[in-house]
């Protein structure tokens, strides 16, 4: 059973503000009322340690603080390509290994992939401008980070 809740936010697309569900293959769908699906709201799938895989549409722009936080059996996650906004906490204590982030990601902000401890490689896009501090924070096994040569990474990411 999957059960996801709805909000309109200023634009007139929809956030998915809760979740509720215990499979282990959770889809998000693309729309809700005929309108895009845009942002997945803070700690959306918070608590949900059955969650091994998630797919998100491709319209969503805003991953919120924590959606993803203590997933510990999360390992399938496709970015969708219009992505723009990853929040803090985003991915924290998940088991993603690998990632991939779109264009549209020009930040990588503090403590998004905090406790990550089994990611081994994320890909950024040539577009990418910043990691901040502490974003790999806890990333223990972090062996390839692809980033542009432009981009400027806090010495402190890693801390």
């Amino acid at each position: 059973m999957q059960d996801f809740t709805f909000r309109m936010i200023e634009d007139g697309t929809f956030s998915v503000t809760a979740y509720q569900g215990n499979d282990s293959e959770v889809v998000i769908p693309d729309t809700y009322c005929g309108k895009p699906v845009t942002v997945l709201f803070d700690n959306l799938f918070r608590g949900h340690p059955e969650i091994m895989s998630v797919t998100i549409p491709d319209t969503v722009t805003d991953i919120g603080a924590a959606v993803f936080d203590g997933c510990d059996k999360l390992t399938s996650l496709t970015l969708p390509k219009a992505l723009v906004n990853m929040w803090q906490y985003a991915f924290a204590r998940s088991s993603i290994e690998e990632l991939e982030l779109p264009e549209g990601v020009t930040n990588i902000v503090p403590f998004t992939f905090k406790d990550c401890k089994r990611l081994r490689r994320l890909k950024c896009a040539d577009t990418l401008e910043k990691i901040s501090s502490w974003a790999f924070q806890g990333c223990e096994q972090l062996t390839e980070l692809i980033v542009p040569p432009t981009a400027s990474v806090s010495p402190k990411a890693f801390e």
